[in-house]
């Protein structure tokens, strides 16, 4: 669940609510060589503890002769945790340097269960099919294809051109509507954007100027926010805080470190 909420985190730079016109695309926002460290914390009782870290890092490498970008996404609960909640989850994904989605994976042992989501991605006559791979906790695999005309995305892939666009037409209000595909199903997710705001970090007490974005749910046709989204209002599109509003309590994520940034971080306010 945490893992799903960090990837959601760097999501909120999707589309608007038209569809892609074609799944290739021009990457502005980062680089080969790019790192980001997430300081997890849980809100119980009153008290702040922490929940563990996360860390995303992207690297240069080859797929079927053509030059390509894998991702990584590895989530850990801290020792702290570990006692009421093991977590040991991996995302992976390989996208050509045009931003063309070719391969997914995701690996969470979560609770003392494994469980494992593939994509493989084709585009036979200039459309969408995917081979879709879900082992389930109990061991058990189930397989299915996926057509589409239009350029379907998974957690990772998505994030990652996501970051490229840009957000200047919105308006507070507005709604950003986006398909993702995992092992075994396709769905849409949908956002919210909530301005521009100053926010610091509980990690390292930098400040920075921040798009902000709800994730949103529809329960009995009620609008219902599930996660606020904190966005570095530059070139980069980092993700810097977000804040998960659960049943039983608040989770928060605060970016700690990074490296390798394509651009100058002019989002800062106050270091």
């Amino acid at each position: 669940m945490i893992k799903r909420i960090i990837v959601l985190f760097f999501v909120v730079f999707s589309v608007s609510t038209k569809a892609f016109s074609q799944c290739t695309a021009e990457n502005s926002a980062f680089s080969a060589g790019e790192e980001l460290n997430y300081d997890l914390f849980f809100n119980w009782k009153f008290v702040w503890v922490s929940a563990g870290s996360a860390t995303m890092s992207i690297k240069p490498a080859n797929f079927e002769g053509k030059a390509a970008y894998k991702t990584h996404l590895i989530t850990r609960t801290s020792t702290r945790l570990d006692r009421f909640f093991l977590m040991r989850d991996t995302m992976l994904s390989i996208m050509t340097e045009d931003m063309t989605p070719r391969y997914y994976k995701k690996g969470a042992n979560e609770g003392g269960r494994y469980y494992v989501d593939e994509v493989w991605y084709s585009y036979p006559g200039g459309k969408t099919h995917l081979r879709q791979r879900f082992r389930n906790r109990d061991g058990v695999v189930t397989e299915k294809t996926y057509d589409s005309p239009k350029c379907i995305y998974d957690m990772m892939s998505l994030l990652l051109r996501a970051r490229s666009f840009k957000v200047g037409d919105y308006r507070k209000g507005d709604k950003i509507r986006m398909p993702m595909a995992d092992g075994h199903k396709v769905e849409e997710i949908t956002l919210v954007y909530r301005g521009r705001e100053n926010f610091k970090m509980k990690s390292n007490g930098v400040t920075y100027r921040c798009l902000v974005f709800s994730f949103v749910e529809y329960p009995n046709g009620k609008e219902k926010e599930i996660i606020t989204f904190y966005i570095s209002d530059d070139d980069n599109h980092i993700p810097v805080r977000l804040d998960l509003f659960l049943r039983f309590g608040v989770a928060k994520a605060y970016l700690s470190s990074s490296k390798g940034l394509r651009h100058e971080c002019t989002s800062i306010v106050k270091n």
